[in-house]
Protein backbone atom coordinates (compact mmCIF):
# COMPACT_ATOMS: atom_id res chain seq x y z
CA UNK A 1 0.00 0.00 0.00
CA UNK A 2 1.18 3.48 -0.81
CA UNK A 3 -0.02 7.02 -1.14
CA UNK A 4 0.73 8.73 -4.44
CA UNK A 5 -0.88 12.14 -4.79
CA UNK A 6 -4.53 12.07 -3.80
CA UNK A 7 -4.65 8.29 -4.26
CA UNK A 8 -4.14 5.35 -1.91
CA UNK A 9 -2.95 2.44 -4.03
CA UNK A 10 -3.03 -1.25 -3.16
CA UNK A 11 -2.34 -4.27 -5.33
CA UNK A 12 -6.04 -4.57 -6.17
CA UNK A 13 -7.61 -1.12 -5.61
CA UNK A 14 -7.10 2.59 -6.13
CA UNK A 15 -8.86 4.86 -3.63
CA UNK A 16 -9.30 8.61 -3.61
CA UNK A 17 -7.90 9.77 -0.27
CA UNK A 18 -7.46 7.07 2.30
CA UNK A 19 -8.39 3.38 2.12
CA UNK A 20 -11.76 2.35 3.60
CA UNK A 21 -12.32 3.88 7.04
CA UNK A 22 -13.47 2.01 10.16
CA UNK A 23 -17.07 2.04 8.89
CA UNK A 24 -15.99 0.76 5.46
CA UNK A 25 -16.59 4.06 3.62
CA UNK A 26 -14.45 4.69 0.55
CA UNK A 27 -14.26 6.13 -2.96
CA UNK A 28 -12.64 3.64 -5.33
CA UNK A 29 -11.44 4.27 -8.87
CA UNK A 30 -11.97 1.37 -11.27
CA UNK A 31 -11.47 0.91 -14.99
CA UNK A 32 -15.24 1.26 -15.37
CA UNK A 33 -15.75 4.34 -13.20
CA UNK A 34 -16.09 5.45 -9.58
CA UNK A 35 -17.55 3.34 -6.79
CA UNK A 36 -18.26 4.89 -3.41
CA UNK A 37 -19.56 3.43 -0.18
CA UNK A 38 -20.91 5.84 2.40
CA UNK A 39 -23.58 6.04 5.08
CA UNK A 40 -26.31 5.69 2.43
CA UNK A 41 -24.87 2.57 0.81
CA UNK A 42 -22.84 1.91 -2.32
CA UNK A 43 -23.12 3.98 -5.49
CA UNK A 44 -21.39 3.78 -8.85
CA UNK A 45 -20.78 6.30 -11.62
CA UNK A 46 -19.53 4.93 -14.96
CA UNK A 47 -16.90 7.10 -16.63
CA UNK A 48 -19.23 7.45 -19.63
CA UNK A 49 -21.75 9.54 -17.65
CA UNK A 50 -19.23 11.78 -15.89
CA UNK A 51 -18.67 15.23 -17.34
CA UNK A 52 -15.96 15.86 -14.76
CA UNK A 53 -14.36 14.37 -11.67
CA UNK A 54 -12.27 16.43 -9.27
CA UNK A 55 -11.25 16.66 -5.63
CA UNK A 56 -12.13 19.75 -3.58
CA UNK A 57 -10.61 20.75 -0.24
CA UNK A 58 -7.48 18.61 -0.55
CA UNK A 59 -5.18 19.75 2.27
CA UNK A 60 -2.08 21.29 0.75
CA UNK A 61 1.08 21.80 2.74
CA UNK A 62 2.67 25.20 2.82
CA UNK A 63 5.68 24.46 0.64
CA UNK A 64 7.41 27.62 1.87
CA UNK A 65 7.80 26.05 5.30
CA UNK A 66 10.49 23.38 5.56
CA UNK A 67 8.96 22.15 8.81
CA UNK A 68 5.66 21.60 6.98
CA UNK A 69 7.29 19.20 4.54
CA UNK A 70 8.94 17.35 7.44
CA UNK A 71 5.64 17.14 9.34
CA UNK A 72 3.85 15.88 6.25
CA UNK A 73 6.48 13.15 5.83
CA UNK A 74 6.09 12.11 9.46
CA UNK A 75 2.30 11.99 9.13
CA UNK A 76 2.57 9.96 5.93
CA UNK A 77 4.71 7.43 7.77
CA UNK A 78 2.11 7.22 10.54
CA UNK A 79 -0.69 6.66 8.02
CA UNK A 80 1.35 4.10 6.11
CA UNK A 81 1.84 2.13 9.33
CA UNK A 82 -1.93 2.09 9.81
CA UNK A 83 -2.04 4.43 12.80
CA UNK A 84 -4.50 7.25 13.27
CA UNK A 85 -3.79 10.97 13.43
CA UNK A 86 -3.10 10.94 17.15
CA UNK A 87 -6.76 10.37 17.96
CA UNK A 88 -7.96 13.04 15.53
CA UNK A 89 -9.89 12.28 12.36
CA UNK A 90 -7.90 12.90 9.17
CA UNK A 91 -8.84 15.97 7.13
CA UNK A 92 -11.86 15.64 4.87
CA UNK A 93 -11.92 16.32 1.17
CA UNK A 94 -14.62 15.82 -1.43
CA UNK A 95 -14.67 13.89 -4.67
CA UNK A 96 -16.96 15.98 -6.89
CA UNK A 97 -18.60 14.04 -9.71
CA UNK A 98 -20.54 15.99 -12.33
CA UNK A 99 -23.11 14.38 -14.61
CA UNK A 100 -25.78 15.89 -16.85
CA UNK A 101 -28.06 15.85 -13.80
CA UNK A 102 -25.71 17.97 -11.67
CA UNK A 103 -22.80 17.48 -9.31
CA UNK A 104 -22.55 15.10 -6.37
CA UNK A 105 -19.98 15.21 -3.59
CA UNK A 106 -18.51 12.11 -2.03
CA UNK A 107 -16.80 12.72 1.32
CA UNK A 108 -13.40 11.06 1.59
CA UNK A 109 -10.64 11.27 4.16
CA UNK A 110 -7.25 12.57 3.13
CA UNK A 111 -4.32 10.20 3.52
CA UNK A 112 -2.11 13.01 4.81
CA UNK A 113 -2.48 16.46 6.34
CA UNK A 114 -0.66 18.10 3.44
CA UNK A 115 -0.20 17.15 -0.19
CA UNK A 116 2.19 19.21 -2.32
CA UNK A 117 0.50 21.60 -4.74
CA UNK A 118 2.02 19.59 -7.61
CA UNK A 119 0.53 16.36 -6.24
CA UNK A 120 -2.90 17.96 -6.08
CA UNK A 121 -2.65 19.38 -9.60
CA UNK A 122 -1.26 16.19 -11.13
CA UNK A 123 -3.82 14.05 -9.28
CA UNK A 124 -6.65 16.20 -10.68
CA UNK A 125 -5.16 15.69 -14.12
CA UNK A 126 -4.97 11.91 -13.58
CA UNK A 127 -8.61 11.82 -12.51
CA UNK A 128 -9.49 13.57 -15.76
CA UNK A 129 -7.37 11.05 -17.69
CA UNK A 130 -9.30 8.20 -16.04
CA UNK A 131 -12.58 9.89 -16.99
CA UNK A 132 -11.51 10.33 -20.62
CA UNK A 133 -10.14 6.77 -20.87
CA UNK A 134 -6.58 8.06 -21.36
CA UNK A 135 -5.34 6.28 -18.19
CA UNK A 136 -6.37 3.12 -16.37
CA UNK A 137 -6.15 2.43 -12.63
CA UNK A 138 -4.80 -1.02 -13.48
CA UNK A 139 -1.47 0.73 -14.22
CA UNK A 140 -1.38 2.08 -10.65
CA UNK A 141 -2.23 -1.33 -9.18
CA UNK A 142 0.53 -2.96 -11.24
CA UNK A 143 2.96 -0.35 -9.92
CA UNK A 144 1.84 -1.23 -6.36
CA UNK A 145 2.47 -4.93 -6.95
CA UNK A 146 5.96 -4.17 -8.27
CA UNK A 147 6.78 -1.44 -5.74
CA UNK A 148 5.76 -3.17 -2.51
CA UNK A 149 4.77 -1.38 0.68
CA UNK A 150 5.67 2.15 1.60
CA UNK A 151 4.88 5.62 0.36
CA UNK A 152 7.49 7.27 -1.86
CA UNK A 153 8.83 10.74 -1.03
CA UNK A 154 7.05 13.75 -2.62
CA UNK A 155 9.40 14.15 -5.63
CA UNK A 156 8.98 10.45 -6.49
CA UNK A 157 5.19 10.69 -6.12
CA UNK A 158 5.11 13.71 -8.42
CA UNK A 159 7.27 11.87 -10.98
CA UNK A 160 4.90 8.88 -10.91
CA UNK A 161 1.87 11.13 -11.41
CA UNK A 162 3.61 12.79 -14.39
CA UNK A 163 4.35 9.37 -15.85
CA UNK A 164 0.76 8.20 -15.40
CA UNK A 165 -0.63 11.38 -16.99
CA UNK A 166 1.99 11.40 -19.76
CA UNK A 167 3.21 14.89 -18.77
Amino acid sequence: MAMVGLFWITEDSVYVGSPPDAEGHYARITSEGVQARGPDGTRTWPWSILRSASVDAAPAEDERRGAGRFLAAVLEAVVTMGSSYGGEEPPQMFLVLATQDGAEEVRVLAATRGYTSQEVSLSQRLLDCFRKGAADPLTLMAWSRDHGAGTPKPPEREALLREWTYV
